[in-house]
């Protein structure tokens, strides 16, 4: 894939990340509410596991209480092995340990459509977000926390499935920040 294909795929996508720490408090305060809550657990794990949204609604409340979730993913077809971390624990809290199959449904008790969740997103978080913003807020995150290093981006593109660093840094949109840069700094 050349450089105009990579930067058309991921203008496609068109969603930019969250921030964190915005991310996780508002997936904590939407637990709260009796209507939403499944949706608050869906951005708590969203921002925690970086999965793509098909993978992440074929979660379940058995999947959540193990320390160790293995998925096949849809996409790709590889296998992933992902670690319940403290933040999806807390939010697990929320919910009776009698909830079994599917955690992300709506009111009606149907798992959520794409769609619904990138009509929630755009409720609860304004400006360019989907369902694919939860996967990059996750990536920033990772990069951030491992003060923004190519080791991390490594591990990303792993995670991602990318075929290379430079996708990652694209898709996570730092390669643009990084040109930005050489224009401020002038």
């Amino acid at each position: 894939m050349n450089r105009n294909n990579i930067n058309e795929h991921f203008n496609m996508i068109g969603s930019d990340y969250i921030e964190f720490d915005r991310a996780l408090n508002t997936g904590f305060r939407i637990l709260k509410s009796e209507k939403q809550k499944s949706f608050g657990l869906l951005i708590i794990c969203g921002i925690n596991l970086g999965l793509r949204i098909q993978d992440l609604l074929n979660l379940t409340f058995e999947d959540l209480r193990k320390e160790k979730i293995h998925i096949i993913e849809g996409k790709t077809k590889k296998r992933r092995t992902l670690i319940v971390n403290d933040n999806i624990k807390k939010a697990l809290n929320s919910f009776d340990d009698l909830d079994r199959g599917y955690c992300f449904k709506s009111q009606k008790q149907t798992v959520f459509s794409k769609q619904q969740v990138n009509r929630l997103m755009k409720k609860y978080f304004k400006g360019k977000v989907s369902s694919h913003s939860l996967r990059k807020t996750f990536g920033r995150r990772v990069w951030e926390n491992d003060r923004e290093s190519e080791r991390s981006l490594i591990y990303l593109s792993e995670i991602f499935n990318h075929s290379s660093i430079q996708m990652t840094r694209i898709y996570l949109g730092i390669r643009q920040e990084e040109l930005n840069e050489v224009y401020l700094s002038l």
